[in-house]
C-alpha cells in the first residue's frame, strides 16, 4: 500500500508525520478537540446504501448492533451538497453519529455512540449471518481506511452505493495531528466516519495551486496577504496519500499556514489564514490588474460551505485546486460538528475547515 501507514501510526504519539517532500513541521497549528452531542434531526435527505464488497463483486450489508442487540441500519445521508457525506446509524428518526474510536488497537474501532455514550458494534453480515468486524485498518495523510475483516483476515472494502449506481468510498477523516479528534457524548473520537466520491490512482502532484476561475476561464491567482501588504503563495498538499481530503495551507516564512472559514455574524463567512500566534492573514483572489477580490463562504450544504472569490459586480467565481498535470479539486469548507463553533486553532473561533475535494460525478 504506498504512501500508507499501518494502523498503529494512526493513533501513535506522532499519528501523521509529514510527507518527506512537504514543508516544514514549523507551521502546523494547535486545534483545541470539540466536544459536541448525538445529533438528532431528522432522517431527511438522499439515503446512500452502506455495503461492504467481496472479491467476487457480491455485497454485505453494514449494520449497528445496540447494546441491547438490536440491529440498525447503517447509511450515508446527502444533505443537499454531495462533497461529503455523513455515515450514521438509524434509530427510528434519530441519527446516531458513527466514529473510529480513539484506541491502542492493532486495528482501530469503528462504533456508533449512542446518546448514553455507549458504543454499538458496526458489522457486515454474511449471507449466513456471520458479523464481520468494521475497522480502521490504515492510514494516508488524515484518512483513515475502514474495512470489513474476513474471516479468513481478508480485508474488504466499504462503499456507499447510491441508488442510481453511483459509489463513493467510506473512510475515517481527520482535521488535525492530534491523537484525539474529538469528544461525543464523553466518547475520545480519533476520526469521523464520511463518504466520499471515488478519485483515481496513488500517483499524484505534490503540490497544486489554488486558483479562482474567472468568467473568461482563466485562472486568478489565491493568495495570502499580511498586514504590511506582502502577498504569500496559498497550495493545495498533497501527502501520504490523501488524494479525497487534502489539506489548503498558506505559505508564509516557509510554514505553512491553516486556511479556515471563522467564526462570524457576517452573511459572507470570511476565509482567512491563521499564523500560530493567532495572526490572522486575510485570503484574496488578485486579478492581473491587481484588482483585489474577497474569498467568502458563500452559503452551505449540510457540512460543505460553497468557497467562491467574490467578482468585482458581486457574482460568484469558483475555487479550485490544479495540479500541475491539470487535474482538478473542489475548494470546499467542511463541517464535523452541528453548531456554527467547529474548533479553536490557535485561539482563533473556526467554523470550517477549508479542504480541495474530489469533483462530484
Amino acid at each position: 500500500m504506498s504512501g500508507r501507514r499501518g494502523p498503529r501510526g494512526i493513533f501513535g504519539a506522532n499519528p501523521f508525520p509529514m510527507h518527506r517532500h512537504a514543508f516544514l513541521l514549523a507551521g502546523l497549528v494547535l486545534a483545541i478537540p470539540p466536544v459536541h452531542a448525538q445529533q438528532a434531526p431528522s432522517t431527511a435527505g438522499t439515503i446512500w446504501h452502506v455495503k461492504a464488497i467481496l472479491p467476487q463483486g457480491r455485497t454485505l450489508d453494514v449494520k449497528a448492533f445496540d447494546p441491547a442487540g438490536r440491529q440498525h441500519d447503517v447509511k450515508a445521508i446527502e444533505h443537499g451538497d454531495a462533497h461529503l457525506l455523513d455515515v450514521k446509524a438509524l434509530d427510528g428518526g434519530t441519527l446516531v453519529p458513527v466514529k473510529v474510536i480513539a484506541n491502542d488497537d492493532a486495528f482501530a474501532p469503528v462504533k456508533a455512540i449512542g446518546p448514553d455514550g455507549k458504543l454499538w458494534d458496526i458489522k457486515a453480515l454474511t449471507p449466513e449471518g456471520t458479523r464481520l468486524d468494521v475497522k480502521g485498518v490504515a492510514h494516508s495523510g488524515r484518512i483513515i481506511h475502514i474495512k470489513a475483516i474476513g474471516t479468513d483476515g481478508a480485508v474488504l472494502g466499504v462503499k456507499a452505493i447510491h441508488p442510481d449506481g453511483h459509489m463513493y468510498d467510506v473512510k475515517g477523516i481527520r482535521t488535525n495531528d492530534a491523537a484525539v479528534e474529538a469528544e461525543v457524548n464523553g466518547v475520545a473520537v480519533a476520526a469521523h466516519i464520511k463518504a466520499l466520491p471515488q478519485v483515481g490512482g496513488d500517483a499524484q502532484d505534490l503540490v497544486w495551486n489554488v486558483k479562482a476561475i474567472g468568467r473568461d476561464g482563466h485562472f486568478i491567482d489565491l493568495k495570502a496577504l499580511d498586514k504590511a501588504g506582502n502577498i504569500h503563495p496559498v497550495k493545495a498538499f498533497y501527502q501520504d496519500g490523501n488524494a479525497q481530503f487534502m489539506d489548503v495551507k498558506a505559505m508564509v516564512d516557509r510554514k505553512l499556514l491553516a486556511v479556515k472559514v471563522l467564526v462570524s455574524d457576517d452573511k459572507l463567512m470570511p476565509v482567512k489564514a491563521i499564523g500560530a500566534d493567532g495572526t490572522i492573514f486575510d485570503v484574496k483572489a488578485i486579478l492581473p490588474d491587481k484588482t483585489i477580490l474577497d474569498v467568502k463562504g458563500v452559503a452551505q450544504e449540510g457540512n460543505i460551505i460553497h468557497i467562491k472569490a467574490i467578482a468585482p459586480d458581486g457574482g460568484h467565481l469558483g475555487v479550485k485546486a490544479i495540479s500541475p498535470h491539470g487535474e482538478l479539486r473542489d475548494i470546499k469548507g467542511v463541517k464535523f460538528t452541528e453548531g456554527t463553533l467547529e474548533t479553536v486553532v490557535n485561539g482563533v473561533q473556526v467554523r470550517a475547515h477549508i479542504k480541495a475535494l474530489p469533483q462530484l460525478p
